[in-house]
């Protein structure tokens, strides 16, 4: 559904003038979105990847987004990206999440780190859907504790040797790289993280299980036993773990932009919904109830939008830890809080895998698990706001520094 209010979104959002190349591409996204993949949303929800839609996506240069041009990509900045992710969800969750595996943090390492030879191999390939990226954080016994992991690779003269088990981890199967956060040389605690990316197909790498998500994909476990790869191919040594958080930070801000997106589709199926249903002799949204439900869920998603655009915004190149965080938080919680009342407005059906409503219901409960948890980014949150206190200028000064 292409609403009034859907429309006037991208006008109305405070201090925002978006260029002319800006609103094409939205509208290129949103042509392929509503006319196509909401569609076909059903289909997704046994696991299947949605390879049709990236490629319709990578025909319109969706794919390379966080690629440099001399890679056959865009080099979109934060804020361009934010949008697109948007404009998916509305429609199609599992499709902004293929995607945002695709622009986000895994790209932007190969970009940031990678020697020129994966660049050149790997990089184009993202841009036109024939490599997708898996990344491989989480591990059985730690998730946000990254100081806690413990697969390693060792450093043998122009080879490094990798141990380990990775879990729940997106597009496994379908994965030409993996980019893989790990211990370097046994060096314990946080500055003993590093990087390495490895081929699909390597010996070695294994997929050792599958489970399937409330959100309709599939997440795998992959093992690593005597992995071996180039020493080139440690793109991110100790200590290294600073610089790749700075280019986590952009991930949490393309992460709570499909939780926006979720949101908005679903007020507006809500809204199209009580404006046909009838009860009593009328439209249920003509109840006085039911409209303050709406406006409630309207006011959440505009708020939370302001939060999203104004960290997105702040990045130079990535965004500002705060404000990234605090986007996160409210877009994932709103999300969660107005698909559920979109949920409710469409009474049971609501509750069915052929309502739509029901699927983005599904995927707004992911947001505050994957890119930093929302505790995790509350204390990030209340120990910036406890160290930064300023007796004149407030907290704003955080912010507005």
């Amino acid at each position: 559904m292409t609403s009034d209010i859907a429309q006037a979104r991208l006008v109305a959002s405070p201090g925002i003038a978006l260029s002319r190349e800006q609103r094409h591409r939205i509208d290129q996204v949103r042509e392929l979105v509503q006319g196509e993949f909401k569609g076909r949303g059903k289909e997704l929800l046994d696991g299947s990847f949605p390879w049709e839609n990236m490629r319709k996506l990578a025909g319109i240069g969706v794919l390379g987004m966080a690629v440099a041009k001399q890679y056959g990509g865009s080099e979109l900045p934060v804020f361009d990206t934010a949008l697109v992710l948007e404009e998916i969800a509305k429609g199609c969750y599992i499709t902004a999440m293929a995607v945002l595996g695709e622009v986000g943090t895994q790209a932007r390492v190969i970009s940031a780190f990678a020697p020129e030879r994966i660049k050149q191999q790997y990089l184009p390939a993202v841009c036109t859907c024939d490599c997708v990226l898996s990344i491989c954080l989480t591990e059985p016994h730690a998730g946000t504790d990254v100081a806690a992991y413990t697969t390693n690779a060792d450093i043998r003269g122009d080879k490094v040797i990798i141990n380990g088990t990775k879990s729940l981890i997106s597009r496994a199967e379908e994965a030409g790289l993996f980019v893989v956060f790990t211990r370097v040389n046994g060096e314990p605690g946080l500055d003993g993280i590093g990087c390495a990316l490895v081929e699909q197909g390597t010996p070695g790498l294994e997929l050792t299980s599958r489970v399937h998500t409330l959100g309709g994909e599939n997440l795998h476990e992959v093992t690593f036993t005597d992995c071996e790869i180039p020493l080139d191919q440690l793109v991110v040594r100790q200590s290294g773990l600073k610089s790749l958080l700075s280019a986590f930070n952009t991930q949490r801000c393309l992460n709570p932009s499909i939780s926006l997106g979720l949101a908005e589709g679903a007020f507006d199926e809500a809204v199209a919904y009580a404006g046909k249903r009838r009860a009593f002799g009328r439209h249920i949204g003509e109840f006085q109830g039911m409209r303050w439900k709406l406006a409630d869920m309207y006011i959440a998603i505009e708020a939370a939008r302001g939060l999203l655009y104004r960290a997105c915004l702040s990045a130079d190149p990535f965004p500002d830890p705060l404000l990234a965080a605090t986007a996160k938080i409210r877009c994932n919680e709103m999300s969660l809080d107005v698909t559920s009342e979109a949920v409710q407005i469409h009474g049971g059906f609501g509750f069915t895998d052929d309502s739509v409503v029901s699927r983005l219901y599904r995927g707004a409960r992911y947001g505050t698990l994957g890119g930093g948890t929302s505790e995790t980014l509350r204390d990030l949150i209340g120990k910036r706001v406890t160290g930064g206190w300023d007796e004149r200028a407030g907290i704003s000064g955080l912010s507005f520094s």
